[in-house]
């Protein structure tokens, strides 16, 4: 059995921040000096693409929203308001260091938090993510430096589906997407299903307990400074 995990929640995030936030604590986790713990956030409007993601899944980015190449496996995928990303930094050992298995595991979480709620989702064979019959409601995508995990997943809560229409989302030609909103759940909360999130991950990732050590803290310890201002206008893409 694992120690506790330390949930963090830091409301909106810029994502170069926040990308940075986890470089730092994927350093602190690789030398113990903290443990394992699971951001939670969302972003303001924000497409990234997988470390080795082709630009022809662009189709027509909306003006004014950033296009970003991060270390993650996937291809391109949409980040903005109404969406709950939930970041991991877990130091995987022995039996767990298996990225297949890792995968599995963050989908099974989802489907447990959904089920909750009462929304039967599933995975696809072949496939990385988890859908509600054929649209998808939940994308993934992770990084892992010498075992230890960062980048994550992200669920549609009320997210505004049309940002996906600019991109073949995951690289999936013909992926539709939608949200819990879409599906009907218009009254639930982020509050409300991050709680959900939490302890299923909590449970299927086997820790005794979760701690809430608070999010403020956390920016002066890694010398960074929270931003939680719309993106600038134009592209950056590295």
């Amino acid at each position: 059995m694992r120690e506790h995990l330390a949930i963090v929640e830091l409301g909106t995030v810029e994502y170069q921040r926040a990308h940075a936030l986890q470089q730092a604590l994927v350093a602190a986790r690789l030398d113990d000096r903290i443990g394992d713990t699971l951001l939670v956030l969302e972003h303001p409007h924000v497409y990234t693409l997988g470390r080795g993601a082709d630009e022809k899944f662009i189709l027509a980015p909306h003006p004014g929203v950033p296009v970003i190449r991060v270390s993650r496996g996937g291809q391109v995928t949409y980040h903005g308001p109404g969406q709950i990303v939930a970041y991991p930094i877990l130091k995987l050992e022995g039996p767990a260091r298996d990225v297949g298995r890792y995968l599995r595991q963050l989908e099974q979480v989802l489907i447990e938090a959904l089920a909750q709620h009462g929304v039967c989702a599933a995975r696809r064979e072949r496939l990385t993510g988890v859908w509600i019959g054929a649209r998808k409601i939940a994308s993934i995508g992770v990084g892992i430096r010498r075992w230890v995990t960062y980048h994550g997943l992200a669920l549609n809560l009320t997210t505004d589906l049309s940002y996906f229409d600019s991109i073949i989302p995951c690289g999936i030609e013909g992926c539709q997407m939608t949200s819990l909103a879409r599906l009907g759940l218009k009254d639930l909360g982020v509050a409300e299903f991050t709680n959900s999130l939490c302890e299923n991950f909590r449970r299927i990732f086997d820790y005794p307990k979760l701690t809430y050590p608070g999010g403020d803290g956390i920016w002066s310890w890694a010398d960074l400074q929270p931003t939680s201002a719309e993106p600038p206008a134009g592209e950056a893409r590295g």
